[in-house]
Order: structure tokens, then C-alpha cells, then sequence
């Protein structure tokens, strides 16, 4: 049946004016979108539209059902989906004809892309990018899937049948079609209100013993020969990583178990393929279980997260399976790639930035590298023993290929490989190492490249704020404590507009929707971090108008949302109540992230109210801590957090080297979730930062309330007042004694 004959007899078939008749490509609407991915399907034939009411409006006119594909930049099926059959004429004759076809960047939406992901998942059974969902024009689903080939496969139809298979049921038996869609909706309400979170009310305090259960059940997942949890496909565990690291340096019965976990998993990422030997930072995840063969799109959000796990291995000492030394270096390494590789000049710019230029932060880097004209998975990054022998020499090429375990038979191509260690290097081998890898280094750089997404994602950016302030401090590079604060002004400069998060911005300007409760919470973790490390209130303060924004956003009914409406199609789909996913996923949940940030803010703030609310998000942990832990790896680490106090410093004195000496000293610390306030010396940045914010003046409190009436010693010097609930112990003026007291409160 040809595209043509397709829908003459349905009401309303055939309003669309350029429907397979026009030319190419001349509905597609997605030329001008912020989405690197959007603009990459705006020369297919099929006529896109992005999501938005105007184009479920348009269904609605047609009475057409909608065709949502959802996918990203990085994502190689997506590419490979494309090509088959989004850049095929007769394809999207037919889908012209008889849908109304809208493409989603997940990751400018994740608010539709977790709608429509369960939906998916309730549907078919299986999730996963490209996803493909039919929905009726008010955007409830009544059909979905993941991949479908241009030619049936065993087990799956082909693109046309499916797209066949669903045009005749809107025709024939639309009553079904609509009976499906409101049984869908109907259910995924039901799992909303199952996961809400009510906010007021008095929450039970931290188990101890169920986090130690948490470690307990988290082993019993681990591969503790490969590193990680469960087998192939494997991805980096960030927020489990974080839980661990921060159990792990508390005394308890299961601390010395979270440690060498944490340190299995850390050493066998950075020393496999997954983390780029040559240059640093970690793809997506890897489809074996030994961490051999990455998917090689390499993400921000998973490169800040890991550059923070590292950074506090560091700072927890490592251990004798993994030395903090050897985290120092991946670590070094990941910073320094996502500031040369992710790094976004200034607004308009889209250029990379450079160690002392960058200002903000793209997405990713593709998975594909695109060679005379095809897409090719991990092209940039594979090698043949040939290729080692051509470019160092009969003596480093082969030593370096049998190293990295580039064998003649290739892991990912019949011939290629990538660079995988596997292993710790010992002198010898670090030493031929770093004689090869300048040298391949070169030689990889003047391959083609994969493309950049370079939209800039808030919270995501939020992450990188946060991973490159501590980094700074820890590994002493006071230039990624610069990165840190330059995005944070990229932050407030361009997404902070009229109290609202802008979620997107592309080329300097903001678009699109409203960020989500995770952006909200990123950010205003990302800043309260930043505020511990450089003592400028101008984050502190910028970290509370964010937060408090927050709270009227998503919690001004005392239940907490992910979204604030920004979606009727999206809120039809979840059957009309607002939804809240407490489990993490790539990054930490909104919800988890959330508590975590209220926790922060509490501690330098005083504010009981703000405590409670992230007392009741943590309730969400009881049934999930040892049913799920790999999926409430934040709730989780916030809980570590809570339960040691937090512990909150109050740095206080005048500026010079031995108030810099305490306020490193606390950087330094694992205390899990310590907060550090630092006084501002009139004259100072910070100081202006409060007199601008009506803060300054005689006997004028400070913006921080945990430095109101902390005082220097009596003889003018520096002290510390160490606190928990902002009672505090006797002031301590010294690094030693300073560090004793941490250990006591830690234990």
C-alpha cells in the first residue's frame, strides 16, 4: 500500500497541506530548536514538530494520533533508527499522512521522557532510546517500543507494520485505542500517589542499622571481581558510590565493607575502557561486565558525579586496593577533559572553552563518530595493533597493544579495540605509558571527532559546579575552583530569571521550560557547595532564593512534584496527578537531590522548617533501602548525612593563612554531609556580596545564621565553632585539634 492511498476515507485525513505532497522536509519544524538532537532530524522528510501544545493541537485538528519519538545526541540506536527509517521518503510519507509527528530530547525534557518511559515500560516491557510511543491527541498513551527495524527481526516487527498496525486501530477500533489510553493513565495516577511525599508532619529519625543493612544488601549485588553491581550492561553506580564513600568513613560494623566496595568499583572504571585513557573522562556505561566495551557517548552528568566520587576517595584516604593517589589521577584527568572537551566559552560562543575560558557546560559527546558519511560507533577511540606498530615503533607498539589488550581480533570492530588496562600499571608500565600515550594522544586528535551537544543543562551544570569546586580544593587547583565559580555565574546570569530556573539554554539565551525539581536542587547544591569552598555569601545567598523558588514550586501544597505543570499533554498522561519518581537513575533523583539540599541549607540556615522537609523526603527510604539500594543510593548517602548531623563549621577571624589553614582542613574532612560557613572580612568579595544583598552595616547579622555571633578567639585569631543543629562546642584554633574533634564527632 502506497503512502498516498493511506487515510482518504478518515474524518479529517489529509488536513496536514504539505502531508507526503509538498516537498522533503517542508513541515519539519526543527531547524531553530536549542537541541543539538532536535536540529540533527531537521532534514529528515518526516514533517517533526517539537512538543508543545501547538502540536498536539494539530492532531487534534487532523484527529490524527501522535507519533512521539524520544531519544538524544549521544545515543547510537537513535542515529541508527534515523538513518533506517526517519530519513526514508516512503516512511515518512506514510507517517505525514497519518500522524503527527513530534521529536523530544530527553534530556531537555526529562520530565515527558519519564512519562512516556513508564508508559513504555508498562506497555511493552522493555525501555529504552529511541523510544516510540503513540498517544492520543490529549497525550495519553495506548501504544509503545523501543527500536523497530525497517525489516521485521525474530520477535519484532518492522517500523511500517507497527505504524500499519496502529493507523488501522485508531480506524477501526478507536474505542479500544481510547480504553487503553485511560486504563494506562488510570494506573500510572495510582503509582503517583503511592510515591507521594508529604511534607509537614514530624519524620522519624535515621535508622542507623538500616543503612549498615543498605551496605549489607548492596554486597550481596556486587561483582567483587570486576568491580560494580549486577553483570552486563554495567553502568557507573554514582549516587551508590557516594552512599559508600561517606558510610565508609563512619565508624559502624559495615564501614570497613562500603570502603572496599567503593574502592573496587572506583579502581575498576578508572583502569578499564569505560574511562579514556588517553585523554580522561567516562563513557555512558559498558555493555560487558568487565567494564571492556563502553558505549562511548561520554555525558557531563556522569563525569561531574564520578569526578566527585573520585575527589572524595581522595579525601576519605582510599585503600590498599586503591590508592588515593591513583583516584587523584583519574580525577585530575576527568576535570580536566570536561573543561577542554565540554567547555562552552561564553554565551554565543559554543566553542571549547580552554582551562582558563570556560563558562559553562555542553551536554555530551556523541557515541558515534561520523566517517565519510556513516555513523560509526567509538570511531574516534578504537585501535588496531597495526595502528600501534605505525605510530610507535616495533618496540612501544607492541608492548602498548598487548597492555591495553588491543589483540588482532577486535572487541568492538572484527579488527579494533579500545584501550583497556584492566589492571593496576606497575613502574615499568606507567613508565611506557607515558612515553606512548602523548604519542597516540596526537594521533587520535586528528581523526574525526564526535559531535557535541552543546546545549546547556542547569542542573547538570549544578553537578559540575559542585564536582569542580571540591576538586579544586582536594587536588589543590585553585583553576577548577575558577571553572566552578564561572559556571555558577553562567547559572545566575542567564537560567536564573524572575525567581524561575530556566532548565535550557543554547548559545547564551535560555529556552524552553522551566527547570525541574532536579535542577533546582543541583543547583542549589552545586552553589552551597561552592559558597563552603571560596567563603563568597553570593552563592549562599544565591543557593537560598533558588531553594526557597523551589519549595513554592514544587511543594506549595505540602506534597512534593517533580514538575511544575509544565505539561498538560504530560499530566493527561500520568492520569492527571502530578508525579514525584523517588528512585535515582542516571543522576540522583530530583526528590533525593532535594533532601540532600534542604539538609545543606538547614545546617548553615537554622531552619527547622527546611530540616522537616528533608526529614519526610527521607522517609521514602524505609522500604527502599533494602528492597532497592541501588536505586536510593542519594537518599541514602542524605541519610549518612543526617544521621551525622550534619556537622556544620563555622570559620571565623581574619583572613590570612591560619584561617585558610582551618577552612582547608575542613575540606579536607569525609565528615559526611559537613557544612562550612565561612565569615566575610570587610573589603572582601564576600563582603560586598552582603552589603549588596543589605547585609552589611554595623552590628548587621550575617547572611549566614550559622556565623551569627561566632566570633575570633579572644586574642583576635582564627577559630572554628563545630555544630550540630547550630548548638555548638567550644571554639578550636588549631588544625590539630580541630581534626581530633572531627573524629569524635564522626564516631
Amino acid at each position: 500500500m502506497k503512502a498516498a492511498d493511506n487515510g482518504s476515507a478518515r474524518p479529517g485525513a489529509g488536513n496536514d497541506a504539505d502531508n507526503g505532497s509538498a516537498r522533503p522536509g517542508a513541515a519539519n519544524a526543527l531547524a531553530g530548536e536549542p537541541s543539538a538532537y532536535l536540529r540533527q532530524h531537521a532534514g529528515n522528510p518526516v514533517h517533526w514538530r517539537p512538543f508543545g501544545d501547538e502540536a498536539f493541537g494539530f492532531a487534534a485538528q487532523r484527529d490524527v494520533p501522535v507519533f512521539l519519538s524520544i531519544g538524544y545526541a549521544a545515543c547510537h540506536w537513535c542515529h541508527v533508527m534515523a538513518h533506517e527509517s526517519f530519513e526514508d521518503q516512503e516512511t515518512a510519507d506514510f507517517l505525514n499522512a497519518n500522524f503527527v509527528a513530534i521529536k523530544v530530547d530527553r534530556e531537555e525534557r526529562p520530565d515527558v521522557d519519564a512519562v512516556y518511559m513508564a508508559a513504555t515500560q508498562a506497555i511493552s516491557g522493555e525501555g529504552g532510546w529511541p523510544m516510540s510511543v503513540f498517544l492520543t491527541p490529549d497525550g495519553r498513551a495506548f501504544h509503545a517500543g523501543t527500536y523497530f527495524p525497517p525489516q521485521p527481526m525474530p520477535g519484532r516487527p518492522s517500523f511500517r507494520q507497527v505504524l500499519e498496525a496502529v493507523r488501522e486501530a485508531w480506524l477501526e477500533r478507536r474505542e479500544a485505542v481510547e480504553h487503553n489510553a485511560e486504563t494506562l493513565a488510570r494506573g500510572m495516577a495510582e503509582t503517583q500517589l503511592a510515591a507521594a511525599v508529604q511534607l509537614t508532619g514530624s519524620p522519624d529519625p535515621v535508622d542507623a542499622g538500616l543503612l549498615s543493612e543498605a551496605v549489607r544488601v548492596l554486597a550481596r549485588s556486587e561483582d567483587p571481581h570486576d568491580g560494580g553491581f549486577g553483570t552486563a550492561p554495567k553502568f557507573p553506580p554514582s549516587p551508590v558510590l557516594e552512599f559508600l564513600v561517606r558510610h565508609a568513613a563512619v565508624a559502624s560494623d559495615t564501614a570497613d565493607a562500603a570502603r572496599d566496595m567503593a574502592g573496587r568499583t572506583l579502581a575498576a572504571m578508572s583502569r578499564s575502557a569505560l574511562f579514556d585513557q588517553l585523554d580522561g573522562g567516562f563513557a555512558r556505561y559498558s555493555v560487558t561486565r568487565d567494564w571492556s566495551v563502553p558505549h562511548f557517548e561520554k555525558m557531563l552528568y556522569d563525569n561531574a558525579q564520578l569526578l566527585r566520587a573520585f575527589v572524595h576517595w581522595v579525601r576519605l584516604g582510599g585503600n590498599a586496593v586503591y590508592t588515593a593517589e591513583e583516584a587523584a589521577d583519574a580525577a585530575t584527568r576527568t576535570a580536566d577533559w570536561m573543561i577542554s572537551s565540554l567547555g562552552l566559552a561564553g554565551p554565543g560562543d559554543g566553542t571549547g572553552g580552554g582551562s582558563d575560558r570556560a563558562e559553562a557546560f555542553a551536554s555530551s559527546l556523541d557515541a558515534d563518530t561520523v566517517v565519510d558519511g556513516q555513523h560509526l560507533e567509538g570511531a574516534s577511540y578504537l585501535w588496531t595493533p597495526a595502528e600501534l606498530l605505525d605510530i610507535l615503533g616495533p618496540e612501544d607498539g607492541p608492548a602498548v597493544a598487548r597492555l591495553m589488550n588491543v589483540a588482532p581480533e577486535g572487541t568492538v570492530t572484527k579488527a579494533a579495540s579500545p584501550l583497556h588496562p584492566g589492571r593496576r600499571l606497575d613502574g615499568a608500565e606507567h613508565l611506557l605509558w607515558d612515553r606512548a600515550r602523548p604519542r597516540l594522544l596526537a594521533a587520535r586528535s586528528g581523526r574525526p571527532q564526535p559531535a557535541r551537544d552543546d546545549k546547556v543543562v542547569a542542573g547538570w551544570n549544578g553537578l559540575a559546579v559542585a564536582a569542580l569546586a571540591e576538586a579544586g580544593t582536594v587536588l589543590g587547583r585553585p583553576d577548577l575552583t575558577a571553572a566552578a565559580a564561572r559556571t555558577a555565574a553562567y547559572l545566575e546570569r542567564i537560567h536564573w530569571t524572575d525567581s524561575t530556573l530556566m532548565r535550557v539554554s543554547h548559545a547564551g539565551g535560555a529556552r524552553g521550560i522551566g527547570g525541574l525539581l532536579e535542577d533546582y536542587a543541583f543547583c542549589v547544591d552545586g552553589f552551597l557547595t561552592l559558597y563552603g569552598v571560596t567563603g563568597n555569601t553570593r552563592w549562599y545567598l544565591l543557593a537560598e532564593d533558588i531553594l526557597l523558588a523551589a519549595c513554592l514550586r514544587f511543594a506549595a501544597d505540602g506534597t512534593l512534584v517533580d514538575t511544575a505543570r509544565e505539561s498538560s499533554q504530560v499530566f493527561n498522561a500520568q492520569g492527571q496527578r502530578a508525579g514525584l519518581e523517588p528512585f535515582d537513575n542516571a543522576t540522583p533523583s530530583g526528590a533525593a537531590a532535594f533532601a540532600g539540599a534542604l539538609l545543606s541549607y538547614a545546617a548553615l540556615s537554622g531552619s527547622s522548617d527546611h530540616r522537616i522537609m528533608a526529614g519526610n523526603i527521607l522517609s521514602l527510604l524505609p522500604p527502599l533501602a533494602t528492597r532497592a539500594p541501588r536505586a536510593a543510593g542519594w537518599l541514602l548517602a542524605t541519610a549518612q548525612a543526617a544521621l551525622a548531623g550534619p556537622v556544620e563549621a563555622a570559620v571565623v577571624g581574619p583572613d590570612g593563612p591560619a584561617r585558610a589553614e582551618l577552612q582547608h582542613a575542613l575540606l579536607l574532612s569525609a565528615s559526611p554531609g559537613l557544612v562550612v560557613a565561612v565569615a566575610s572580612e570587610a573589603g572582601s568579595p564576600a563582603a560586598v556580596s552582603e552589603a549588596g544583598a543589605g547585609a552589611a552595616g554595623a552590628g548587621a547579622a550575617p547572611a549566614v545564621p550559622l556565623l551569627d555571633g561566632r566570633t575570633a578567639a579572644p586574642d583576635g585569631s582564627a577559630q572554628v565553632f563545630l555544630c550540630r543543629g547550630m548548638v555548638c562546642e567550644r571554639p578550636v584554633g588549631s588544625v590539630a585539634e580541630l581534626l581530633e574533634r572531627l573524629a569524635t564527632m564522626a564516631g
